[in-house]
């Protein structure tokens, strides 16, 4: 297996069954992040790293599951990730077998446990979360649900949404723990990245409510550190990456305000796979 030295240019995830065992997992939710906001950084030229592994069209319009984080990542956990916004039926990259899918392909990486990060586990994975939102924080039990998927969690009031420098804090600390796991070790690395949800005015100088605007300044902040720990995973191994939103959030538009209600700009998220090998 290559472990390090120059890697080949990424491309989409067209066989996940194939590489579960040899490939390490890179699962990124970029939290609260709406569609528009992500075309709109792409198209300024404002997230060069994200930009790396785009497409010349930027993102993929996708659909979440879910209109808030916890039923967004309940879904993703299952094996439900954002679906394409075109007329299925849609292969899906990991999926929990139940009776009666439609979804699932020779190419699908398919799990008996319920749901998938107990099946990576079972496959001899590691599984990590590095929690952000409030629904990672294991303070209440409800905090403790999501985490509690995996075989290590943290989450760290550094890593909150009312922070600034929670991205780097998160991906520090991602660092410097795959860097204690042997090499041989497969990874499964889940981040939910927090700096995108409200408030995330305190990314735009002088701005004092949250807007399109300042959501586009925090993505080009989360840029800033995401390729770091992208670098770090390349390096230990070869990597299948899904970073996507789990839900985009309302600024005024139609009169609404934040998510956990249907419009689309909460349905409509982000989204891109890849292989680096």
């Amino acid at each position: 297996m290559q472990t390090g030295g120059p890697r080949s240019e990424p491309r989409r995830i067209e066989d996940a069954a194939l590489r579960v065992g040899t490939h390490d997992v890179l699962f990124v939710t970029l939290d609260t992040l709406r569609f528009d906001v992500a075309m709109l950084t792409f198209q300024r030229g404002t997230t060069p790293r994200l930009a790396e592994w785009l497409p010349a069209s930027g993102w993929e319009l996708r659909h979440s599951p879910g209109n808030f984080t916890f039923a967004a990542h309940q879904a993703f956990f299952a094996g439900f990730l954002p679906t394409p916004a075109t007329p299925g039926p849609h292969p899906r990259l990991f999926a929990v077998d139940f009776p009666g899918s439609e979804t699932i392909t020779p190419q699908t990486a398919v799990f008996s446990e319920p749901d998938i990060i107990r099946g990576f586990a079972a496959r001899s994975y590691h599984t990590l979360c590095i929690g952000g939102v409030g629904f990672f924080n294991p303070a209440s039990p409800l905090g403790q649900v999501l985490p509690g998927y995996f075989q290590e969690s943290h989450w760290r009031p550094e890593f909150s949404v009312t922070q600034r420098e929670s991205t780097r804090g998160q991906v520090d600390l991602a660092i410097a723990r795959l860097a204690e796991l042997p090499r041989g070790q497969r990874v499964f690395l889940f981040v939910n990245i927090s700096a995108l949800h409200q408030p995330n005015c305190m990314y735009l100088p002088e701005a004092t409510e949250d807007s399109v605007e300042t959501q586009v300044a925090a993505l080009a902040y989360v840029d800033s550190h995401l390729g770091r720990l992208v670098d770090a995973m390349q390096h230990r191994a070869p990597l299948m990456a899904v970073i996507c939103s789990d839900h985009g959030t309302a600024y005024g538009e139609d009169g609404y305000g934040g998510h956990r209600l249907s419009h689309p700009v909460v349905w409509n998220v982000p989204y891109i796979d890849l292989v680096f090998e």
